[in-house]
C-alpha cells in the first residue's frame, strides 16, 4: 500500500467472518427460528447483506478479492461465534498466505479446555478471542488460566474485548444481549499478564471506553497490546471527548509503536473491507508525523511478528 512514508506492507489485525454456521447459530435466537433452507430469506427482512456461501472455499475466495481491491496483503478472520473455529480454519486452508485464523471461545463452556487445544494443535489457530461482557467472566478467574497456558505453550495470542460491546447484528434482528460491561475492563488482565509474560493479550479498539485503564495495564505489561480497529466512536463519550490523533498519540507515548496494531472490524458484505476507518487512523498517524519505520509497525509489521 502507498502512504506518506512509502510502500507498506498492509496487515489487518481485526476482521471478523461471517460464516454460513454463524447465521445458523445467530437465527437460533429468533423467536421462530427458520428451517435452514429458509434461513437466509427470513435474515434478509432485516440484514441488508450478501450471505455467504455454505463453501468455505468461496467465501475465502471474495475475502482474497477483497483484500487484494484494497491492497491489503494480509487479515485476521475471526471466528463470530463460539465454535466456529472450523469454519475459519477452512477459510484459511484456501488461502494460508492471506489469513490469519482466529476463534472465539465462551471459557465456562464445560469443553472450553478441550476446544483450545484442538484449535491450536489440531486447526493451527493464531489468536484465542475472549469477550468477558458476553460470557460474564474475569480473565483473572483462575478456572481460566490453564486455557491461556495452552495458549502460551502453543505461541498464539489472547484477544480480549473490553469495554463497551455492541453486535450489530444481533441488534438489527431484534435479539436481546445481556452484555456486562462489570466484566469488561483491562485492569483484569494485569495479574494474569504478570504471571504468563511470554503470552501476548491484545485489547481491541483501545479498550474501547477503558481508554485510561488500558494504558495503565500497558504501563506495566509489556506483553499487553492494543488494536486501532473500528470507528472508535467511545471516544465521544469520554468526559473530555477524544480526537483519534489523541488517542493514537497517549498510547504511543505510553506503548510505544511496536504494541499498537492496525485493525478495520470488517465483516459482511456487501460493504466488505471498511477503507473508511484506515483512511481516518492513516490521516490521525501523519497528523503525529511518526516515523516510516513507526508506521511500518502499527500497519502490519508488530502482527506479523505476533503471528508468525
Amino acid at each position: 500500500m502507498k502512504t506518506a512514508w512509502g510502500d507498506i506492507e498492509l496487515i489487518d489485525a481485526h476482521a471478523h467472518l461471517f460464516s454460513h454456521t454463524f447465521f445458523v447459530a445467530l437465527a437460533k435466537g429468533l423467536a421462530a427460528p427458520p428451517a435452514e433452507d429458509e434461513l437466509y430469506a427470513v435474515l434478509s427482512q432485516k440484514l441488508p447483506f450478501d450471505f455467504p456461501p455454505r463453501e468455505h472455499a468461496e467465501l475465502a475466495g471474495r475475502w482474497v478479492e477483497e483484500l487484494d481491491r484494497h491492497s491489503i496483503a494480509r487479515t485476521v478472520l475471526i471466528a463470530s461465534t463460539p465454535g466456529d473455529e472450523d469454519s475459519v480454519a477452512a477459510v484459511v486452508s484456501a488461502y494460508p498466505d492471506r489469513f490469519i485464523p482466529y476463534f472465539m471461545l465462551n471459557p465456562k463452556a464445560p469443553d472450553a479446555l478441550e476446544r483450545t487445544e484442538r484449535a491450536f494443535r489440531e486447526l493451527g489457530m493464531k489468536g484465542l478471542c475472549l469477550f468477558p461482557a458476553m460470557h460474564h467472566f474475569h480473565v483473572w478467574e483462575r478456572e481460566i488460566e490453564p486455557i491461556l497456558e495452552v495458549v502460551a505453550d502453543s505461541g498464539g495470542l489472547v484477544f480480549v474485548h473490553c469495554g463497551l460491546l455492541k453486535v450489530g447484528v444481533r441488534d438489527k434482528l431484534g435479539l436481546q444481549s445481556h452484555f456486562d460491561i462489570r466484566f469488561a475492563n483491562p485492569l483484569d488482565i494485569s495479574g494474569v499478564a504478570r504471571r504468563l509474560k511470554s503470552l501476548p493479550f491484545v485489547v481491541p479498539h483501545f479498550g474501547s471506553g477503558f481508554f485510561r485503564e488500558l494504558l495503565l495495564v500497558a504501563s506495566e505489561c509489556e506483553n499487553v497490546y492494543t488494536d486501532s480497529s473500528s470507528s472508535n466512536s467511545w471516544m465521544s463519550k469520554m468526559p473530555q471527548p477524544l480526537s483519534l490523533e489523541e488517542v493514537f498519540g497517549r498510547a504511543l507515548d505510553v506503548m510505544g509503536s511496536d504494541r499498537i496494531l492496525y485493525g478495520s472490524d470488517s465483516s459482511f458484505f456487501p460493504r466488505g473491507f471498511q477503507k473508511e476507518q484506515l483512511e481516518r487512523q492513516v490521516a490521525a498517524l501523519e497528523k503525529l508525523e511518526i516515523s516510516s519505520a513507526q508506521a511500518g509497525q502499527i500497519l502490519g509489521g508488530n502482527l506479523a511478528r505476533l503471528a508468525r
